[in-house]
């Protein structure tokens, strides 16, 4: 699918040559806005956006050790160390010795992690289809455009 990216810079939805901080200030804006809102859909007490991350990434990737989590996830090992015990007190993560290397753990996500992720993630898939189904077809197919390039974009980040 073609986005006319001519006609998506003439609405004012996108910077033209040589205003990449206007996109970047922009796109802050907007994946702020979104989280954000998501977030709030959610109760009080709810696992934070830094618990949910790690959940998902075990649940994709596999059981991993706590350096390597952090390394992935971009935070201080001493914020991982805060992040797995409260999944871990949650009884949505657990932890195993290396076979390799005794000194060392493995996190695994548990069935109960897997439940709330797979909870938390069709509350807020219901919510943006919702939405989405407000928008046209042509919209929604830009968006759908646009979603390898954000991943692409939050990789790199």
């Amino acid at each position: 699918m073609e986005v006319d990216t001519e006609a998506v810079r003439d609405s004012g939805h996108v910077p033209g040559p040589g205003a990449e901080s206007g996109l970047a200030a922009g796109l802050r804006v907007a994946v702020g806005r979104v989280t954000r809102r998501l977030r709030q859909a959610h109760a009080v007490g709810d696992l934070s956006l830094s618990e949910v991350s790690v959940l998902a990434r075990l649940a994709g990737e596999g059981p991993g050790s706590p350096s390597a989590l952090a390394e992935t996830e971009r935070v201080r090992p001493q914020a991982m160390a805060t992040t797995l015990a409260g999944l871990t007190r949650r009884g949505l993560v657990r932890r195993t010795p290396d076979a390799a290397d005794g000194r060392r753990s493995i996190v695994a996500v548990t069935e109960e992690g897997r439940a709330v992720l797979a909870q938390r993630r069709s509350a807020s898939v219901r919510r943006l289809e919702a939405v989405l189904d407000e928008f046209s077809a042509q919209d929604r197919a830009a968006l759908a455009a646009a979603v390898p390039l954000l991943e692409r974009l939050a990789e790199r980040l």
